[in-house]
């Protein structure tokens, strides 16, 4: 039996490359090792999707880059050929805010006004050394509500005040900004193809724009939300002078406001084409091809409820299988999906972490246990229906 798992991460758990592996292990267990097994770890665009590319062939470097607090920081990307993957949660994210931004562990408004996306850029600089003309960006997880100013500044841009003074990092300064200053922009640029990968429909601006929506996650308080975008506001402004009504528009388009507003100067100043994460990452994973011969797919995340339903990595996985005509189960810590909607989302069966343990910080810390007994309870029904399918032709063949 051949069987292909392509789960995303168990957020807070496990790495969808450990998901793999301790599932695998249950598998094998109960099968006496004689499953044929393909890990393709997945992802929806955002945190888990350099794994992915590892995964299917990509080659990991690295490169120290200002963190978002402008701390250096050491971040990964992925490099295939002339293609770059690079997650910007690796560079910019949340997690990376250094202690002197956090206020009870939580980002504070300080943070929130200055965090900066210049590691991203620097990391798009990075693979443009090494030799990247291709280059997805997934975005997700960032710190940063800069419009992207901070990848354009690393990338040659000089943002100045009406006196000539560059800018300070962060998205409350650009309330400031008078002019944008393009003259040693990265000409590698012009002959460079982005894809933004995220799911994120949300316009740069206003009610449901990246300040308003995403900035309290990132320790904005309300009077930061509308410094935050008021100052975005000055940055299309001045960029429309720079570049013309196309940074008009670009704040109207839907992925704008993705990462904080990164996903504004990506369409606008990069040209990037915004696609769904989980297509990106199932066409560079190259998981239709390899679905070929397949018996069953797993695939899964650390919990499984309505939002996974609206374009989240099972249901892409989910999808591409049933293409195939391949069927699905699903594996994950929780799901609060009733047996209908799971079925009507493709699932043939459900398992989740708490129906071996019922306490849900258990199923955190030992998500890895716990995925191996599920792995080898799953091995073991598919042990039995082998058996029973077995029988059933002997039976027929008068055996």
């Amino acid at each position: 039996m051949r069987i292909v798992i392509a789960p995303d991460k168990f957020k807070g758990s496990l790495s969808a490359p450990e998901v793999c592996s301790h599932l695998e292990k249950g598998l094998q267990a109960a099968a006496g090792g004689n499953l044929e097994v393909a890990r393709i770890p997945v992802a929806d665009g955002g945190e888990g999707t350099l794994d992915a590319a590892v995964g299917s062939g990509f080659t990991r470097r690295s490169a120290v880059v200002a963190g978002p607090s402008g701390e250096p920081v050491t971040a990964e990307f992925a490099v295939r050929g002339n293609e770059a993957v690079i997650e910007m949660a690796a560079a910019s994210g949340l997690a990376l805010l250094s202690a002197q931004a956090l206020v009870g562990g939580r980002p504070g408004s300080t943070a929130a006004r200055t965090a900066t996306s210049l590691g991203t850029g620097q990391l798009i600089a990075a693979a443009l050394d090494a030799g990247c003309n291709r280059i997805i960006l997934g975005v997700g997880g960032s710190a940063n509500t800069d419009g992207g100013a901070g990848v354009l500044q690393a990338l040659g841009a000089r943002f100045l005040d009406s006196e000539g003074n560059e800018l300070p990092p962060g998205g409350a300064a650009l309330a400031r900004l008078d002019r944008i200053d393009f003259s040693g922009f990265e000409p590698r640029l012009k002959d460079t193809r982005f894809v933004l990968a995220s799911d994120v429909d949300n316009p740069l601006l206003g009610a449901q724009g990246a300040a308003a929506i995403f900035g309290p996650q990132k320790g904005a308080t309300q009077q930061d939300v509308d410094v935050l975008d008021a100052a975005l506001a000055r940055f299309v402004e001045v960029l429309a002078r720079e570049i013309g009504h196309r940074a008009i528009k670009a704040a109207e388009a839907p992925g704008a406001g993705a990462a904080g507003g990164v996903g504004y100067a990506a369409i606008a100043v990069l040209a990037a084409t915004r696609r769904p994460g989980i297509d990106v990452v199932l066409e560079f994973t190259g998981l239709v091809e390899r679905l070929a011969g397949a018996d069953l797919v797993i695939t899964g995340e650390g919990s499984l409820d309505e939002q996974s339903l609206l374009g989240k990595t099972p249901m892409g996985v989910a999808r591409a299988a049933a293409a195939q005509g391949v069927p699905v189960i699903a594996v994950c810590g929780r799901t609060t999906l009733e047996t209908g909607q799971a079925s009507a989302a493709g699932f043939e069966d459900v398992y989740a972490l708490t129906e071996l343990e019922s306490n849900i910080n258990r199923c955190m810390t030992e998500a890895a246990q716990l995925l191996e007994q599920l792995g080898t309870q799953i091995g073991g029904r598919l042990a039995g229906d082998t058996l029973a399918r077995s029988a059933t032709t002997k039976e027929d063949l008068h055996v």
